[in-house]
């Protein structure tokens, strides 16, 4: 069901086609106005949803070309630069706003289906300073369009990610979770079917797939979660760098 690490990279850049396809879609229905106003993250607007997403499109877009050539295209902006590049981004034009996205995104698409074979195992480097393969730029955009589409607050919510996008989330997720040691015994994600064990103890959780990724990134989900052996903890920040050995 989820795209593993060395699944079919056409596959996957299939998957970020249609995430950026349902976002397009949501975003054609929005007005001036509606991207304007509040976001579900604290602080920023619909605008600022869509100029990060943007820039993080040209981020993913740099580090696949790093890893194609082999040469970091000149000094990677700090974080001071890119939220300056979010903030001016916003007081672009409604229709420009949305059309540097979808730019962004097919110019990244386009980038990805042309990438070399060979070019898909070389390191490169998240802005936050954590190495990986380049292949996992590909996860970390379907992770950005998915959960950011959520946070435009405007009708996509948790129970709208698509399964395979669930249950790569949560695999991520619990993996890196369970190498912290957090305080969680076993989830339970049925209607995917699926279930891990971080521990031989602690509370257990069950509920569908969604429910369970909303709860565990900080984003409201509709439907309820089971809990057995005690209340459950608060996870850490999300996303979180992954904990695991590639290969």
């Amino acid at each position: 069901m989820t795209p593993p690490l060395n699944a079919s990279r056409s596959a996957l850049i299939d998957e970020l086609a249609h995430s950026g396809a349902r976002l397009a879609g949501t975003l054609a229905a929005l007005t001036g106005d509606d991207l304007r106003a509040a976001s579900a993250l604290p602080g920023w607007t619909r605008a600022h949803v869509v100029a990060h997403l943007a820039r993080s499109a040209d981020a993913y877009r740099r580090l696949l070309n790093t890893a194609r050539t082999g040469v970091e295209p000149g000094p990677r902006p700090d974080a001071g630069a890119l939220a300056r590049a979010v903030e001016n981004s916003t007081a672009r034009p409604a229709p420009d706003l949305v059309n540097d996205l979808h730019d962004s995104l097919a110019a990244l698409i386009e980038d990805a289906r042309s990438m070399p074979a060979t070019a898909w195992d070389a390191e490169v480097t998240a802005a936050a300073g954590w190495p990986h393969p380049a292949r996992f730029t590909l996860y970390r955009c379907w992770r950005e369009l998915e959960a950011h589409h959520t946070d435009l607050a405007a009708g996509h919510g948790p129970s709208d990610w698509p399964a395979p996008y669930v249950a790569w989330a949560l695999d991520d997720t619990l993996t890196t979770l369970a190498a912290l040691d957090f305080p969680l015994g076993r989830v339970d994600a049925v209607d995917l079917g699926r279930r891990w064990t971080l521990a031989p103890s602690g509370p257990a959780v069950t509920a569908p797939g969604h429910a369970i990724l909303a709860w565990l990134t900080g984003r409201a989900g509709t439907a309820p979660l089971t809990i057995t052996g005690g209340p459950l903890p608060t996870p850490p920040a999300w996303p979180l760098p992954p904990t695991r050995t590639w290969t």
